[in-house]
């Protein structure tokens, strides 16, 4: 069966273009790790806390550490003189603000946080920044219980969750880069 020119044209060029097309550079986020090989152990240290919210770097610092041993290949250790890098923060700003009310009683229902946070990890024997962020900001939502009573529960249990979420984008920030 004669083949056409047009044929004869169009498969070299589609052989040309293979290349291109099988290896595009993209990969699926959360899974790259820009961090070196030879940084197998991560000290977290305690995270300072710059605002008047009560214990909300501790929420952040056991988050992150909780984070980081189940989602990485980092061992995470107590004491910095036994890790390969220090991962420090900071949280210098926290905002809350009611953006849903309850029609009936004019009590906040949901309230939208905003974080912000300086984060620096950096090898511990060199110096070297590997991720550093002066200004991470990180936003969330969570609902408040419109009877009185439960508010604070409500508050602490809402904080713990807007923590795991601001940790699990920080380590993904962190592994990427970004």
């Amino acid at each position: 069966m004669p083949r056409s020119i047009l044929d004869f044209c169009l498969l070299p060029f589609a052989f040309c273009l293979l290349p291109f097309f099988s290896s595009c550079g993209y990969h699926v986020a959360g899974r790259g790790d820009q961090i070196p090989k030879e940084v197998r152990t991560i000290a977290v240290l305690p995270f300072t806390n710059a605002t008047s919210r009560y214990k909300i770097e501790q929420y952040l610092t056991r988050a992150v550490t909780h984070e980081l041993i189940g989602r990485t290949r980092f061992r995470v250790v107590p004491d910095e003189r036994d890790a390969d890098a220090m991962l420090r923060g900071a949280v210098i700003n926290m905002f809350l603000t009611p953006i849903i009310f309850d029609p009936a009683s004019g009590r906040a229902t949901t309230v939208q946080v905003i974080t912000q946070l300086q984060v620096y990890l950096a090898e511990r024997r060199t110096g070297k920044v590997l991720y550093q962020n002066q200004n991470y900001e990180a936003r969330e939502r969570y609902e408040v219980s419109i009877d009185p009573r439960a508010y604070f529960e409500e508050s602490e249990a809402g904080l713990d969750r807007m923590s795991r979420s601001v940790a699990r984008n920080l380590v993904s920030a962190i592994l990427e880069n970004f």
